[in-house]
């Protein structure tokens, strides 16, 4: 599935709960709870995303030349955000994640259930994740 395809998903999830507030917020923190335990091991300092007032951990690996990321945060709602950035990210290669355009957060309204601090914390999200992917991607220039 295709970066857009996936935000094309998320887009008509989201609508199903018809604008509903409440409804979005709960939505948001179950697919936080579906995101695999991030092992303790990668807890640390080093895979903290700066910019977010909760605390949230990213991790990457490159695997046959396609990201995948690993997460976790201490608050619901964030851990909820990253679910939705890993799925739309996760398994393409660093090219497709360098050059996408997410859209599916102003279609979705998000901006009606976060505030300016998670916003803020969203985009370092998304930040990191470019980065990793800039380093894979300049890691297999450099290989090849």
């Amino acid at each position: 599935m295709t970066i857009t395809e996936t935000q094309e998903e998320i887009i008509n999830e989201f609508s199903l709960l018809d604008g509903d507030l409440e409804m979005s917020v709960m939505y948001l923190m179950e697919l936080g709870q579906k995101l695999p335990p991030l092992k303790e091991e990668f807890r640390t300092e080093d895979n903290i995303v700066k910019g977010c007032q909760s605390k949230v951990w990213l991790t990457a690996e490159l695997v046959h030349e396609r990201v995948f990321f690993t997460g976790d945060s201490n608050t619901a709602i964030t851990k909820g955000l990253l679910s939705l950035l890993i799925r739309v990210f996760n398994g393409h290669l660093p090219e497709e994640i360098l050059e996408s355009e997410l859209y599916f957060m102003q279609k979705i309204g998000m901006e009606r259930f976060i505030g300016t601090q998670r916003s803020n914390g969203f985009a370092a999200m998304i930040k990191q994740m470019k980065l990793y992917a800039l380093a894979f991607k300049t890691q297999a220039e450099i290989k090849a």
